[in-house]
This record gives C-alpha cells, structure tokens and sequence, in this order.
C-alpha cells in the first residue's frame, strides 16, 4: 500500500514532488549519458574486449539512474495532489523480459549455470532500464535521448571513417572498420537503429548553422554504415529510406522542416548528398579492407554487398551459406527441445549436438538469428516474449497511425522505426546480445511504454496495460539499498572480467610471439612461459567458463610439445562446454602422446558419440589404432575412410605412415594423390615422393618418370631446377 509522511504540509509535499521530478531528470540525464557512451567508447588495447567495457558502461550506468531514481522516492509520498511525489507505474510489456529474467534464474538449475546467470543478468539490466524509461521518458525529456543517440553514433561513425580512410588503429577489432566494436557488423547494427533519431534532430533543427551541422553527421553516420557493408544494416537503412519520409511528411507540423524556407531546404539535402557521394567516393587506405576486394569506395562496397544478395554462391560458399549451416543446426535444435528449451544462454554449449554429421568445429558462438535462438534456448518463454513483443509492437503501430497528429505520435513512430531496423538487423546477427544495440532496443520499449500515458494519469489508470505500484516507504528504501548492492555487484564483476581478461589475452599473446620467434624450445622462453601460464591459471580460476579465447592458448601449447599444460587448459574448456568435438579430439592425441591410452580412447569414445564421421575423429580413431598395434584394422578404416570422401590431412598422413610401414605402396601412393587434391601447395612434393615409390620400391620407371613431370609442372620456373636436382640421377635426363 502507498502511504503519506504524517504531518507533512501541501508546501512540503509540492517541495518533495519537485525534489522527484529533478531526481526523475537527473536519471534520465545518466541515462542519456550511457546512451552517448557505449558507442563512442572503445578499448585502445587488447587486454579488453570491445563489449565487455560496453557491458559495464550500459549496466553501471543503469544503476546508477535508478539509484539515483529511488533516491527521489525513499520517502514513499502517495498521489493526492499536484505536489506530491509520482508514485511508480507498471505496464504490462515489463513481463516480457522478466519472464526471460526469470526463466534464465530457472535454468541455472539444470542447465548451464554460468551462462544462464549471465542471461538473467542481461535481462534484469534490460527490464530495469525499460522500467525507468516508463517512469521518466516525458515528452520533453524525449529530445535529450535522441540527442544523446545521435551523438553517440556521430562518435563511433567518425572512428569508422577513420579506420576505412587511414587505417586508424587506435581501437583494436576484427573485420575492419568496426569502430570502437570489435566487428564491423556491431557498428552497422547499431548505427542503423540511430538513424531515425539523427532524422528527427535534423528535422527539428532551426538556423543555418544547426541545420548544416545536424545534416552533416547524419551524412557521415550514413557513410560509415556504408563503409561496412553489412547486407542486413543495408537492407534495414532501405526500409528506413521508404518509412521515415512519411513519418516526417505526416507530422510535419510538429518539426521545425515545416517551416525550414527553400533555401534552408536546399542546404540540408545539398550537405547530405554532397556528403555522401563525396566521402563515400574517397579510397580506402587500410590494406585489410583493400584484400577484401569487396570495393575500395563506400559506394563501390555498397553496391558490391548488395549485388552479393542474389550471388549463386551466396547459400554455398558464402557468409549466407555459414548462417545457413547455423540455423538448420538450431532448428534441429528447436524441434528436439521445443517446450524447455535448452537453457538460457545454452545454445553454444549444446550446438554440436545438433550439426551436421561429420562437422567438427563450431561455426560461432551465436546462431545469427536472434529470434531461432531465442527459441531454442527458452523454449515456450522464447516463443511467449516473441509473440507478445510482435503483439504489443504492432498495436502500438496501429494506435500510434491511429492517433494521427497527436503530440506523442511522432516520438513513438520514430521510436517504433528503430525497432524495425533493430527486428530486421537481428534477423542474421546478434544484436539483442550486444551492449550497445540492447539497450536501444530497451529505450524504443520505455519510449513507447512511457508515451501510452499521453492523456491525464487518471485516464490512463484506467487502461487495463497500465497501473500504479504498491510504493510505501519501506518499499522505496529498500528499492534503495537493494540497487546499491547491485550496483557494488556490478562494479565488482567488471573488475573481475577486465582482470581476467587481461590476464588471458596477455597469456595469448605471449604464446603468439613465443610460437613466431621460430624456435619455442629454446631456454630464453622458460621464464616468458612461466610468466604466461601463471597469467592463464590466474584468469581462468577468475571465471572457468572463458572459452573463447583460451584455446588458442593450448594450441600454440601443443605446438611446441608442450602436451601436459595444454591438456588441463583444454580440458578445462570441456568442463563448461563438453561437446567440443575438436577439442575432445586434442586432448585425446594429447593424451595418446604422453602414454596413457586409456585416457585417450575415452576422449575418442565421448568424440565419436557426437559426431564419428569427423574427419578429426576418423583421424585419431586410426592414430589409436596405430598405436596400439592394431595394424590390420587401421588399415581397414583407412580404406573405407579415403574411399567415402570424408578426410583431413592428418588421415592422410595417417595412411602415407602405414602404408609405409606395412610395405603397402599402393596405399601411401593412394594418400599422397589425395593430399595433393586438398593441398594444391604440396603438390609437388608429393608428385616426387610418388615418383621415388614407382622408382623404387615398384620398380615402374614410366609411371616413375610421369610423377617427375608432374613434380616439375607444379612449381614455378624459377624453382624447376631445383625440383629437377632432386630427382634421381639414373632417370634425371630422360625427363
């Protein structure tokens, strides 16, 4: 029950009211804050992910607006008049992700704890900012969101440019030019969603000068997205294209474009088209996105990604036909689990249960379709939080079409167009998952919640989505302390996350120049690798569940031979994520190369349960087989291996060893012929290996004499001399 501070007067509680509508500002202020933040913010090193800072800035400085929010209220005043402290509303979409919020709680349970802990964690940041963004998003705090969009994405858009046209590399990232994300379809998610707010300030700019500086960083926010060509944000900026002239057009009356005179006109669009041909015709000069050969210009990319759409290799060999790969594994996935689910957060560690037969590796760690994985982690709460967010986002549409030129009619369509472009962008991406475009999509949710309550809040009480809050004094200073405690939480994980992930990556990159100095054994390494696997210890007993990056830590390890520490770093991956084919298959060679056999076949066991037409498996189940003496049978599977098309060049390794060692030339003949299919590069020596075979141990000098030639066909000029000194003398001149 809401209760009134006794003895208190009208002015003291008209004093508080105002105290609340500051406090209120104040938040929305933080919040705006965060908005600009996430996206201009970046790592300037690598000991940090991209989107773990952005992870922090979006959950501390939530917390922070709602601690300062329910400091506004740690009085619990009650409505009764003018003056009085709002008391807190509820709407009904805040089920939506709190059923998420909870079921990822559930899930911790019986599915993967760590992971479902970190789903109900997003999702708990996600309801509170939509909660807040109902309690504060007034009409005219409205201007100060877009703003802080808009700025937002000028900030990461100018790093952008500066990365296609420089090769700026203060940010460290993949696939450039990604800004201060660490791909470059994250910055194209994101800014595609900005677009419409950028639109509304332009349309609402007043002056030459406001009108010409507004137009051009909606210009450059519009280049850069160019410069990425990430088909999905081109295919949502095209809807935006056809949707926001008619939004504009319809309450034009409200936006300061309607009484913009023609020359005022003539300035916004001639900046905007001078911008984006002229910018967007400049080369690029960063050498990674010039090896691309995707187009050197903005304009030459775009067009490139677009005719790429319908590419005959598109679904086969292209990104299209990894996604592809993706979603039917997560289909599967759906069908097998369709009313639990697998768990919230679960998808990547149950995905190599449901690929193809005989895929090995992991094709990502998301399915690249928010809405499939969605499903098939949460099951029926997946398929209740789609249908009731498509419910309530196409009833806000019709009401907003339906209000006409209502005062709030304009914030919700805009509102509503960065849903779609976010809707359509999550379609082949991960977008929901990222700081930066999550909590966009929070803010279009709190922009329309909140603006349901355009008319008086009697009138809107009485709207069966909409009610008041039990808020008593206890009940503010408890949301209070409680907020405070997330907030110590919240700053004590990030400082756990930067730790750890300091301290891996820089294992890392230890690894990496130890590995590329040429000669990892050498003692000058001893205290490096001492130094490094201390770091990887340290961060992994941060968080056990790390998993991205600490392979590739054990692969370098085992390059060196250095079996034991690569093992317990590989085995502490499949403690997490237990069905990792790839990796089941190295700790089991690992295993075989320091003697324990046991060990070894029940790596090969738990790998051939999931998927034994691996090529990586049907290698080490022979490499077992070899090794344990088993000659015969090796070669039986070896046969039947080659012979169905499912290989790797391990196997045929493999085959070329025992055909060797069992005096079976045909058969080392057989494996050299493959290799030299799969590896176009060795051909040559395996044409001369094939020749020395003919020559000498089957005593055939012709088909000798033709694997010669092909030796010496398959290197270049220059180096055919050199191929020539190695064959043998006896039929060197009749080549």
């Amino acid at each position: 029950m809401t209760q009134r501070v006794p003895g208190q007067t009208p002015a003291a509680r008209a004093g508080r009211g105002v105290a609340a509508a500051s406090t209120d500002s104040r938040a929305v202020m933080l919040l705006a804050l965060t908005l600009f933040l996430a996206p201009a913010l970046g790592v300037p090193g690598e000991e940090m992910l991209q989107d773990t800072l952005k992870s922090m800035v979006v959950s501390l400085g939530v917390l922070v607006a709602a601690l300062v929010f329910f400091w506004g209220r740690r009085n619990g005043i009650a409505p009764g008049s003018a003056g009085d402290t709002p008391t807190p509303l509820w709407h009904r979409v805040m089920w939506l992700p709190l059923g998420l919020t909870a079921y990822a709680l559930g899930s911790m349970a019986w599915s993967h704890t760590f992971l479902a802990g970190v789903e109900a964690v997003r999702w708990f940041i996600f309801s509170l900012l939509l909660w807040l963004g109902l309690n504060t998003f007034t009409r005219g705090r409205l201007p100060l969101l877009a703003s802080a969009i808009h700025w937002g994405a000028v900030v990461a858009s100018l790093w952008t440019v500066l990365q296609f046209l420089v090769d700026f590399g203060l940010f460290p990232q993949g696939p450039n030019p990604a800004s201060t994300f660490v791909n470059r379809n994250m910055f194209a998610e994101y800014v595609v969603c900005s677009v419409p707010f950028s639109v509304w300030l332009l349309a609402r700019a007043q002056g030459h000068d406001q009108i010409a500086v507004r137009a051009l960083c909606m210009a450059l926010n519009l280049v850069a997205l160019m410069m990425t060509g990430t088909r999905s944000a081109l295919l949502a900026l095209a809807v935006l294209a056809l949707l926001l002239p008619v939004i504009v057009v319809r309450y034009r009356a409200q936006l300061a474009v309607s009484a913009w005179t023609g020359k005022e006109q003539a300035l916004a669009l001639g900046i905007l088209l001078v911008t984006v041909i002229g910018l967007g015709s400049v080369p690029t000069g960063n050498p990674k996105i010039m090896a691309e050969n995707h187009g050197r210009t903005a304009l030459e990319r775009t067009s490139f990604r677009v005719a790429s759409f319908s590419g005959q290799d598109e679904f086969t060999v292209g990104s299209g036909s990894i996604r592809l790969v993706m979603w039917r594994a997560t289909g599967r996935m759906i069908a097998d689990r369709s009313l639990t689910g697998v768990g919230a957060g679960a998808w990547e560690v149950d995905i190599p249960l449901y690929q193809s037969a005989g895929s090995q590796l992991e094709t990502d760690f998301y399915a690249h379709n928010e809405f499939l994985q969605l499903i098939a982690e949460y099951g029926l709460a997946g398929w209740l939080f789609l249908i009731g967010l498509l419910v309530y986002l196409g009833t806000s549409a019709w009401k907003t079409w339906q209000a006409g030129s209502a005062p709030d009619a304009l914030p919700r369509a805009l509102a509503l167009a960065s849903l779609l472009a976010l809707l359509l962008v999550s379609g082949a991406g991960f977008a929901w998952r990222m700081a930066s475009t999550g909590v966009m999509f929070a803010v279009g949710l709190g922009i329309l919640a909140a603006t349901d309550l355009t008319a008086a809040h009697a009138s809107a009480l009485r709207r069966p989505h909409v009610s008041r809050m039990p808020w008593g004094a206890g009940v503010a200073r408890a949301s209070v302390v409680a907020t405070l405690l997330c907030l110590l939480l919240a700053a004590y994980i990030s400082q756990q996350a930067a730790t750890c992930e300091k301290k891996i990556i820089t294992a890392v990159k230890m690894a990496l120049t130890i590995s590329a100095s040429g000669n990892p054994a050498s003692p000058q390494w001893n205290d490096a690798k001492a130094d490094m696997l201390q770091r990887v210890r340290e961060g992994i007993a941060i968080n056990p569940h790390y998993r991205k990056i600490t392979p590739l830590l054990a692969d370098n390890l085992a390059s060196w031979g250095d079996w034991q520490n690569a093992i317990w770093i590989w085995e502490s991956v499949l403690l997490s994520r237990p069905y990792v084919v790839a990796i089941l298959s190295n700790v089991a060679r690992g295993r075989s190369s320091l003697g324990d056999g046991d060990g070894a076949l029940r790596y090969l066991a738990r790998a051939l349960a999931i998927q034994p037409a691996a090529p990586s498996v049907r290698s080490l189940e022979v490499l077992l087989l070899i090794q344990s003496g088993q000659l015969a049978k090796a070669d039986s599977l070896v046969r039947q291996y080659l012979g169905s098309g499912s290989y790797d060049n391990d196997l045929l390794k493999l085959a070329y060893n025992l055909g060797e060692r069992r005096g079976d030339w045909l058969l080392a003949i057989w494996a050299l012929e493959l290799r030299n299919q799969l590896l176009p590069n060795q051909a040559a020596d395996g044409a001369l290996r094939i020749g020395n075979i003919y020559l000498h141990k089957l005593n055939d000098e012709g088909q000798a004499l033709k694997a010669y030639c092909v030796a010496l066909a398959a290197v270049p000029p220059a180096y055919r001399d050199r191929m020539r000194r190695q064959v043998p003398e006896s039929v060197r001149a009749k080549l």
